[in-house]
């Protein structure tokens, strides 16, 4: 049974984090180093003051509180979700999983834009989970929150608690991973997927027919790793090491997170070209109050397991129930946004998926959502009107306008 949620961090809790902010131990950095070696010295420092003296984490509470959010317990686990109806006579409800080092506040600005009628009535019923273990669902307290797990958990949520028969997912980074394993596990209840990328998995392993666009992007891959990908092996194999600094250190804690927005978004070097200081610090203060910086780096963990298993694993390979590898027959759109971590091509989506939509967008980056909403929202919409206008089954639709 779902129950009305609101926010309400204790100030007993923004004291201590004013107070840590100001004990902090500054480490040394190379003059003229900019961003080289990590998060550049200078503007942590002045994130970091605006953090402890000017930023209002009651005003954004109060924001964050503004859009209708619930908690409900699905199969054992505790989910957090905001679920803003659509304003047409035809409403689609729509799925929006967000990613790491985000938070489900990455689909803020795109909720008006996506819940607004078009002129033919069309608009969207949007529901935004918390990833387990991340912002406001329940810490997993044990192992296996994998993808697919959450794939079960929020199929469970869209058709068992909210009732919708049928629905459309959206999701970049580990949002794109979650809809492709509802798509594989669970695609009586869906009527398309839409994605900002390919789920990392895709990347790592060279296909024998390689076409020449996949053998640049995993040139490409490679280098990235070597270069940017660090993050992520820690984070798959010892992440709870990691963990003790940042949950403990504020200022350790926006290190690790503001990087990845400055490296990961289309800011040109300025990262407040983008997003400014107060939706960066709504973001990290959620992780600070709810110390969920382990568990949302687990995932990494979790995925890596999941994924030697079914290499390595002679079980998991004769098992018929098991779909590793294979495509997805469901409908699936692609908007790939020119400074996100990777561009993949076509060819390699094409092996995986069932690609009848694939935009290469002007400008944005890995947060979409927050960086180009417009663009981002238009192409969803692009997408439902294109799968609308083809021949269905009879009775295909006509349930989730119910």
């Amino acid at each position: 049974m779902k129950k009305p949620f609101k926010i309400n961090i204790r100030q007993s809790i923004i004291n201590d984090l004013k107070k840590r902010l100001s004990n902090t131990r500054w480490t040394d950095e190379i003059e003229n180093s900019k961003w080289e070696y990590g998060t550049n010295k200078s503007y942590l420092k002045e994130l970091c003051d605006y953090w402890q003296h000017t930023f209002d984490w009651k005003k954004q509470e109060e924001y964050l509180n503004s859009f209708p959010q619930f908690k409900t317990i699905v199969d054992g686990v505790g989910l957090h979700y905001i679920h803003q109806k659509g304003e047409g006579e035809n409403s689609i409800p729509l799925l929006l999983t967000h990613g790491w080092p985000d938070s489900f506040i990455r689909f803020l600005k795109i909720i008006p834009l996506l819940t607004k009628a078009d002129k033919n009535g069309l608009s969207f019923d949007v529901i935004i989970p918390s990833i387990p273990g991340q912002g406001f669902s329940d810490i997993p307290t044990e192992p296996g929150m994998n993808a697919k797990r959450i794939a079960k958990l929020f199929t469970s949520l869209m058709t068992e608690e909210l009732g919708y028969e049928k629905f459309i997912a959206h999701g970049g980074d580990w949002g794109a991973s979650i809809a492709e394993q509802i798509a594989l596990y669970h695609s009586e209840s869906l009527l398309g997927i839409h994605l900002t990328d390919i789920p990392f998995e895709h990347g790592m392993i060279e296909p024998k027919d390689i076409t020449s666009s996949e053998k640049k992007y995993f040139e490409t891959t490679k280098k990235w790793q070597m270069t940017e990908g660090a993050y992520s092996m820690i984070q798959s194999t010892k992440p709870q090491t990691l963990a003790y600094g940042l949950n403990d250190s504020p200022v350790g804690l926006a290190a690790w997170i503001i990087e990845k927005f400055k490296s990961w978004s289309d800011n040109d070097g300025d990262l407040e070209t983008c997003f400014t200081k107060d939706e960066l610090l709504t973001n990290l203060t959620i992780y600070w109050a709810t110390q969920t910086i382990n568990s949302a780096m687990r995932i990494y963990s979790e995925a890596m397991k999941a994924m030697m298993n079914a290499m390595y694993n002679p079980l998991v390979k004769l098992n018929p129930f098991d779909k590793t590898g294979s495509k997805s027959e469901v409908p699936a759109a692609f908007a790939i946004f020119p400074k996100d971590i990777s561009t993949p091509p076509k060819d390699l989506a094409n092996r995986f998926f069932n690609v009848q939509q694939w935009t290469e967008m002007s400008a944005g980056g890995h947060f979409a959502a927050m960086e180009q909403p417009e663009l981002l929202a238009d192409d969803i919409r692009k997408f439902v009107n294109n799968l609308q206008a083809q021949p269905q089954p009879q009775g295909f639709l006509e349930s989730i306008f119910e």
